[in-house]
């Protein structure tokens, strides 16, 4: 019996229920609330509405003594009413917009969220906490020397203290020194300062594109033809030779494969491309000169003795290749090392050039 229920350990009584029928609901449910933490359950009272936890708190203040044969009576009806429910809905334009969460466009629940006037965020401070230091660090110096202060008081000790060693020493100083004067901040000050903070979180605006400039162009031009592919990094060349930079090291093509790709994953290629596609891009490379001829023998070099060698005859079986059939041959093989990619079995080097940038 030590799975039971609190509701369900307390039998109902054999007599009638007159008493239990002359209470008030309010008497009943500071009845139901009493026994249940009497029993040990959780009861988040904190989810009711102020008022009337502000009710029930009164209610159950006015109340001395009720005997076993009412208490029975009063879990029995709410527990019956407990069976008979069926669904419950969200209480609110809040609750509905927390259960719709993803389900609806942004733009919806922005709007109707402002018209029902309801908050945004839920705690926002445990937001702020967990926003990170770099991204608080931008507010943080366009806002007051008292804001900070609350601030830094309610962040973590360890999180506050690496914020306060990346701001300059005079505003460190001065914000330190104005936490001592936080002690007659009143919790309504904090929330509305929180709330506050957490709409400059969340105040970035919404974008129609999953992936910025660099990364669409780029993706573009991998699956362009050569040709194209270069008078496009040209026409960028002359017009903003920043913006074609970053493209040419987001873009990734086959003469790219022995700088990004690991020596260790080429056999992974060799199962993921049909064999015969494989031969006509490795046999297209070989007819090529300088990246795209070095990009043909690293992976021959890579991929296993005999394998190997069962595609050099065939490369020398398949004579001389059309280049839109190689181009399209070395295509399909990247397209298989984006394939792994995307999928977590290989993982792409950086460009050496990123990290030339960086130093």
């Amino acid at each position: 019996m030590t799975d039971m229920t609190p509701l369900a350990r307390l039998s109902p009584p054999q007599g009638g229920g007159a008493t239990a029928a002359r209470l008030t609901r309010r008497q009943k449910a500071a009845i139901v609330v009493r026994f249940l933490l009497n029993e040990g359950a959780e009861v988040p009272l904190t989810d009711l509405p102020e008022p009337l936890q502000a009710t029930l708190t009164t209610q159950m203040g006015a109340m001395r003594y009720v005997d076993r044969s009412t208490l029975a009576d009063v879990v029995a009806e709410f527990a019956g009413e407990l069976e008979a429910m069926g669904l419950t809905f969200p209480r609110g334009v809040a609750g509905a917009l927390t259960a719709l969460d993803g389900k609806i466009s942004p733009q919806t629940a922005a709007r109707l969220r402002k018209e029902a006037g309801v908050r945004q965020f839920g705690d926002p401070w445990q937001q702020i906490c967990n926003a990170g230091t770099a991204n608080l660090i931008p507010i943080i110096e366009k806002e007051s020397i008292e804001v900070a202060a609350v601030v830094l008081s309610k962040l973590e000790v360890a999180q506050a203290a690496e914020l306060l060693g990346k701001l300059p020493g005079d505003k460190a100083r001065r914000i330190t020194y104005a936490v001592s004067q936080t002690g007659a901040v009143t919790p309504d000050a904090v929330d509305r300062i929180g709330l506050a903070l957490a709409a400059q979180l969340h105040d970035v605006p919404e974008t129609a594109f999953d992936s910025g400039p660099v990364e669409r162009v780029g993706e573009i031009l991998n699956y362009s033809p050569a040709a194209t592919r270069d008078d496009v990094l040209v026409g960028l060349d002359e017009t903003d030779q920043d913006f074609a930079a970053l493209v040419r090291k987001a873009i990734f093509t086959f003469a790219n494969i022995p700088q990004r790709l690991s020596p260790t994953d080429v056999p992974k290629i060799t199962r993921e491309v049909e064999q015969a596609t494989l031969v006509m891009a490795l046999a297209s490379a070989s007819e090529s000169e300088g990246d795209m001829a070095a990009a043909g023998e690293f992976l021959l070099e890579n991929m296993s003795k005999r394998m190997g060698d069962a595609i050099r005859e065939e490369m020398e079986e398949l004579g001389k290749v059309k280049p839109k059939d190689g181009e399209d041959a070395m295509t399909a093989v990247v397209n298989a090392i984006r394939t792994l990619e995307a999928s977590g079995e290989v993982t792409l080097i950086l460009p050496e050039s990123d990290t030339d940038d960086e130093e």
